[in-house]
């Protein structure tokens, strides 16, 4: 166990603490704030103050973790090596920078509360952040500055047994049209057959008919591929579903379809599930709430993990309201338009709130990347963005962290605007796990 002094244990510093020692580095730790009980123990130790207390692993403190609320602070990025980082220490110190601090700031979400311009969405976007203006988006910077405090105390308690974290991969699916045609009611189906007549889309056509009348399979319908993957390689697989009423944004076929619920009902068996909250849930708690009660009621088991629908959330109260319905994990963490990190980490963490000042039961798993980013927003070739890919997983196995992709069901059809895009998945899948 490694001792912490600190002139106050305040629950931002026991909350970045755990995660950086605890959860990344497996190191148990405990705090106290009186020097005597400090000065007495004998195991590895460290003070995390303004002055040091004689020659132990010292860590001189920003006053962030000291402080309450949110306030809009100047930040000055440097160079740490060759890794972008900030709240620079000082010569007494073990590390050249606050690495605490500067991992709070990024994975409690701060800038998040700070004004900002959302978008056509109401998503807070990439270009406003840290990461992405000072290019380390695609870096999980928190995960490797707490390596490079490792190093430093390897160096200090070189005697001390360190243990290492395993590197997991996790393949998330959502489901916002698990058909293309089938299950559609007849309104839908009728309206979506004279618009694609009227717009000479005579491919469209001619498949939703086959479709329609059982001569073709419904090219959405990939989920038996997908599980033969996860079967095969053995990978951890959620599915989010899309249960929501219709909307322009909601497109789903209906939940009150029999064979979409068999559908949700077989997949539980084979891998895990989760609820993929409608357009409108954003800041509608009770609107959630139906959903997450639908879903239940289809499985007949309490649902543990969610992710938004077009990642739309807004902090802290998309998040505060899955907490009110129990909800334990959330995968939302990610940006629609650009491919990396949001939260800086690959490692999951307890959301901070920073309205309460308090860590809470809600677990969040910060994704990597999303099909829809490469193919619609960044534009890149299935080619290209393996390469992508690559380089996401590698920063990942580098800090043995958490690797976790999304895609729909929708990007293994090789149909529409997933043209050339069925290998994609099962090429990713064997880059994620060799």
């Amino acid at each position: 166990m490694l001792l912490v002094y600190t002139h106050k244990v305040t629950p931002r510093v026991r909350y970045i603490f755990k995660h950086i020692f605890t959860r990344t580095l497996l190191i148990p730790v405990d705090f106290t704030s009186k020097i005597e009980e400090f000065v007495a123990f004998n195991g590895p130790k460290m003070s995390y103050t303004k002055t040091p207390l004689g020659n132990e692993f010292f860590v001189k403190s920003n006053d962030l973790l000291f402080e309450q609320g949110v306030n809009d602070m100047e930040i000055v990025i440097q160079k740490w090596d060759d890794i972008p980082c900030f709240f620079k220490t000082g010569p007494k110190s073990a590390v050249p920078y606050d690495v605490f601090a500067a991992s709070f700031y990024l994975i409690s979400r701060y800038e998040e509360y700070l004004p900002h311009v959302k978008d056509v969405h109401g998503r807070y976007t990439a270009e406003q952040s840290l990461a992405y203006k000072y290019r380390f988006l695609e870096k999980p910077v928190v995960d490797i500055w707490a390596y490079k405090l490792l190093e430093a105390l390897k160096q200090k308690f070189p005697d001390y047994e360190y243990k290492t974290r395993k590197y997991k991969y996790i393949s998330t699916v959502d489901i916002d049209n698990a058909y293309a045609y089938k299950y559609k009611s007849l309104v839908r189906s009728v309206g979506g057959f004279f618009k694609d007549l009227f717009q000479l889309k005579l491919i469209n056509v001619w498949n939703r008919f086959a479709v329609t009348f059982n001569i073709k399979k419904d090219p959405f319908d990939t989920f038996q591929k997908i599980l033969d993957i996860k079967k095969e390689k053995d990978i951890r697989t959620i599915f989010f579903f899309l249960i929501g009423d219709y909307t322009t944004f909601d497109t789903n076929v209906s939940a009150s379809k029999n064979k979409y619920r068999l559908l949700i009902k077989e997949m539980v068996d084979y891998a895990r599930v989760g609820l993929h909250p409608s357009y409108f849930t954003m800041n509608n708690t009770e609107l959630l709430k139906k959903e997450k009660i639908r879903l239940e009621h289809i499985i007949n088991m309490p649902i543990q993990r969610s992710r938004q629908h077009y990642l739309r959330f807004s902090l802290p109260d998309t998040y505060q309201n899955l907490i009110d319905l129990e909800v334990e994990e959330d995968y939302s963490m990610g940006y629609a338009s650009n491919v990396g990190f949001r939260a800086s980490t690959c490692t999951p963490f307890y959301f901070y709130d920073l309205d309460f000042e308090i860590q809470t039961p809600l677990k969040v798993f910060p994704f990597a990347l999303m099909d829809t980013t490469l193919n619609d927003y960044m534009k890149l070739t299935p080619r290209q963005s393996l390469g992508r890919i690559r380089d996401l997983k590698n920063e990942v196995k580098a800090v043995n962290g958490t690797f976790i992709t999304l895609f729909h069901n929708e990007s293994l059809s090789d149909y529409l605007r997933w043209k050339g895009w069925k290998r994609l998945y099962d090429s990713m899948i064997k880059i994620a796990t060799s």
